[in-house]
């Protein structure tokens, strides 16, 4: 039986989102499309309201960093690494701690799991010093990392994404068996973590990837492992995506999340099921520096004190 290319969603139900929790038979369909597909999306989970009111802040941001000289793109310069402003105007537990997104990730990576890393994907409408462009496609994991599942990472489109203005390509089920011998470019490059060519045509005789539609208010949680690429936005209007990283309680990445202090009640342990690795300063600390972030590749997902060496085959 041949798989689809299109994710399975989930639309949880008005007394799951007010419970913040999914049915059991909701989440074992979360559970199983992360573990065949590496993929899930969950529909109709934050406002729109919400999501307007962080859209029009980032995309004004967007042109900020895009007149930069040094704008921090990833890969092109259609497409830019963006943080949000984590400050307790623009701060909403629906988009960044979200009950529900949190179930399923620790579903899968265990209780407690770690939030270490909040930032933004922006792709851009074509220039003509910009003209339309591909990302290639890469895998995240851009070092030795394990064969099991240890980080998920939850999108949050902040408009309703498509082809046309440049839905994520996602080559849906490689997450389970990729390893860092299936990639070119060295951690930290601005093109690390890219797919071998001939790996890429092979896989596409098993499973094409694919552009799936995602409808405004929806979250998408991938494996880390999953092979993807950025596409063109082909549109009018910036294409902003939050990006969130969910550790297994086991990995032991070193990154933290700069937020304003006033957030610290809304980030314990008890009140999201996370350890939020954060780092407290002012407000206007947080407005200082966070459009002065480095550019995606420049992050470092990788654990200390790795054991790889006694499980090769995991």
């Amino acid at each position: 039986m041949s798989l689809p290319s299109t994710p399975i969603s989930i639309k949880p139900s008005a007394t799951e989102i007010q419970n913040g929790a999914l049915s059991q038979q909701n989440l074992e369909i979360a559970t199983r499309a992360l573990r065949r597909d590496g993929l899930v999306v969950l529909e109709d989970l934050i406002q729109h309201s919400t999501l307007d009111k962080l859209n029009k802040k980032m995309v004004e941001d967007t042109y900020e960093l895009r007149s930069r000289k040094d704008s921090p793109f990833n890969y092109h310069k259609g497409n830019i690494q963006q943080d949000p402003l984590l400050t307790k105007e623009y701060f909403f537990e629906e988009v960044f701690t979200n009950p529900i997104v949190t179930q399923v990730t620790s579903t899968t990576l265990g209780p407690k799991s770690s939030l270490r890393f909040i930032s933004g994907n922006t792709a851009l409408p074509p220039t003509k010093e910009a003209p339309p462009a591909s990302q290639p496609t890469h895998n995240d994991a851009d070092f030795d990392h394990p064969g099991i599942p240890f980080a998920l990472v939850i999108n949050v489109p902040l408009i309703a994404v498509e082809e046309q203005n440049g839905s994520t390509e996602v080559w849906l089920g490689t997450h389970a068996n990729t390893t860092i011998a299936d990639q070119e470019g060295a951690h930290g490059d601005r093109a690390s973590g890219r797919i071998k060519k001939h790996l890429l045509d092979e896989r596409r005789k098993i499973r094409a990837p694919s552009q799936p539609t995602v409808s405004k208010g929806s979250v998408i949680v991938r494996e880390l492992r999953l092979w993807h690429g950025g596409k063109p936005n082909l549109s009018d209007e910036p294409r902003v995506m939050l990006a969130f990283i969910h550790f297994a309680p086991w990995y032991r990445n070193q990154m933290t999340v700069e937020f304003a202090e006033d957030l610290k009640d809304q980030l314990t342990l008890e009140k999201t099921g996370l350890h939020v690795a954060a780092e407290y300063v002012t407000s206007e600390e947080v407005e200082k520096n966070y459009l002065n972030r480095p550019y995606g590749n420049a992050y470092d997902f990788d654990q200390v004190d790795k054991i790889n060496d006694l499980f090769p085959d995991l």
